[in-house]
């Protein structure tokens, strides 16, 4: 640690790092004191997060990238690894990364709905073992999963993101009460439409909010070691129960 880093409050890696939710995390994670790990598929553009990072907090904890595709699942626990190594261990892995993707069904499109799988819930599993598996030899964690409301809920145009995202919060819930003996904490985060600069037209959805403030809002349900919360949690709280019961075209004109 040079002079101008403060001690970190913890060490954090995070997936899908680069943009959206998981670079605003990062800067939030950064100003609050966490030492990081970065992880995305180039490294330019995480170079520029580190660097943008390192440009507005004062004396910002370290920070390590790594390139990761987590669609080549069997490469996420040496990524892992060895940021665990670099770092000085693991205190908390975000399995972040995840893909949308808008595909009527039945229009010859079906590789897009793999790749949505594939990502977001195949790649979010290896993450969540990869972490999983550090965190049993290293005696404790915290695995964070970010999920999304449509896990209750069918989006339209959008089932295998909603498929994946469903998927991803039923295998969170059940690893949850698996390690849970272990001492690892299982949190699930599931936003509501978080505006980014991969999400278009996402400033047309209700409740929309930005991803600064979602970052804000899932930092904040970490260290309290949230098993589940929902962002922000009004109206998503009460607006997904709604839904669960509200006639399908209804949820479609909404969505």
């Amino acid at each position: 640690m040079t002079s101008k880093q403060q001690l970190s409050k913890g060490k954090v890696v995070i997936t899908g790092a680069s943009s959206g939710i998981g670079k605003a995390l990062a800067l939030e994670l950064s100003k609050q004191g966490y030492q990081l790990g970065l992880v995305a598929r180039r490294m330019d553009v995480l170079n520029d997060v580190k660097r943008d990072i390192l440009n507005h907090v004062e004396n910002a904890p370290s920070i390590d990238v790594a390139v990761l595709d987590v669609a080549d699942d069997e490469t996420i626990y040496p990524v892992l690894e060895s940021l665990s190594s670099s770092m000085g261990g693991l205190d908390i892995v975000i399995a972040n990364a995840g893909i949308t993707a808008v595909n009527r069904t039945g229009t010859g499109n079906f590789e897009k709905d793999k790749r949505v799988i594939q990502v977001n819930l195949i790649g979010g599993m290896a993450t969540v073992d990869a972490a999983a598996k550090i965190f049993r030899a290293s005696g404790g964690g915290h695995i964070v999963g970010i999920s999304s409301v449509s896990a209750w809920m069918g989006i339209p145009g959008s089932s295998a993101y909603s498929s994946s995202k469903a998927g991803f919060t039923n295998y969170l819930k059940a690893v949850r009460t698996e390690l849970r003996k272990k001492g690892i904490q299982v949190t699930t985060i599931h936003p509501g439409f978080i505006a980014t600069d991969i999400a278009e037209g996402m400033e047309k959805k209700p409740f929309v909010i930005n991803a600064d403030k979602a970052a804000k809002d899932i930092v904040k349900a970490i260290i309290k070691k949230k098993d589940s919360a929902t962002i922000p949690a009004f109206p998503w709280s009460a607006v997904t129960k709604l839904l669960t019961v509200l006639p399908e075209k209804w949820v479609s004109k909404t969505l």
